[in-house]
């Protein structure tokens, strides 16, 4: 990055405003679109730097999501899930330094594919049985964990132990809001003090990218409102496995 952030092109900077937006648009509930934010992030800053960057805005966006969201909260889903992503965060700190991203990548995308295949497969069978073995929680978590810590990129984990409790949309959304704004904020002295990946420049773009976030958030309210159930399921699946064939590219 860098260290002015003054010395950033234009394209940059539209770059970054579009990441902004779409990450508004995520957090307001069009969940599996926010690796595409991830991905333009990257291309503006670097993969590395644009990790710290991003999380202030996820904790802006979770913020709002909260708020808005708050009444349709499942919170013993959050406390089956929590300590498992905080056990992976640690981890995802220890190993974010010296793991080929390349790699992790690749292997995340596989993963994260076969994922929404299953899950794909559990729709047509119609079943209404939800896994409800620790082992279950505990992998996904794990996972969900690492990904959030080294890339952003635990939404399509999440998305997978979600739908997989056939949570209705709202309680969906509500439930992720508030789950992710407790890991966002846990990230942030991780980022600060030991991969120094938020700084004073960062903080400033933040506040330029406001906007951007403040529009993706209006604009993703007004399209949850009028997404029918039975799409929603079908579209975060989707999303979900379009934001996993990215990563190879990004």
């Amino acid at each position: 990055m860098p260290t002015n952030f003054l010395e950033l092109s234009f394209s940059s900077w539209l770059l970054a405003f579009l990441a902004a937006l779409i990450t508004g648009v995520s957090k307001a509930g069009i969940k599996g679109i926010g690796i595409v934010s991830v991905a333009l992030m990257a291309l503006a800053f670097g993969a590395k730097e644009s990790t710290g960057l991003l999380v202030p805005l996820l904790v802006i966006c979770d913020l709002f999501a909260v708020i808005y969201y708050n009444r349709h909260t499942q919170w013993k889903y959050i406390i089956k899930f929590l300590p498992w992503i905080i056990a992976g965060l640690i981890i995802g700190v220890g190993i974010g330094k010296d793991l080929p991203e390349k790699s992790f990548k690749i292997s995340m995308a596989i993963i994260i594919l076969g994922s929404v295949i299953m899950m794909f497969w559990w729709d047509q069978k119609k079943s209404k049985v939800v896994p409800t073995h620790w082992a279950f929680a505990g992998s996904v978590g794990i996972m969900t964990g690492i990904t959030t810590m080294i890339g952003n990129l635990a939404g399509a984990f999440s998305n997978i132990f979600f739908l997989a409790m056939r949570l209705p949309k709202n309680e969906f959304i509500g439930t992720a809001a508030w789950l992710f704004l407790i890991v966002n904020v846990i990230k942030l002295p991780f980022h600060f003090f030991i991969w120094k990946t938020i700084t004073p420049d960062t903080i400033i773009i933040n506040l330029k990218l406001l906007p951007g976030i403040l529009v993706g958030l209006f604009l993703g309210f007004r399209l949850v409102k009028i997404i029918k159930e039975q799409f929603y399921r079908k579209m975060i699946l989707i999303l979900t496995a379009i934001g996993a064939i990215l990563l190879f590219f990004k």
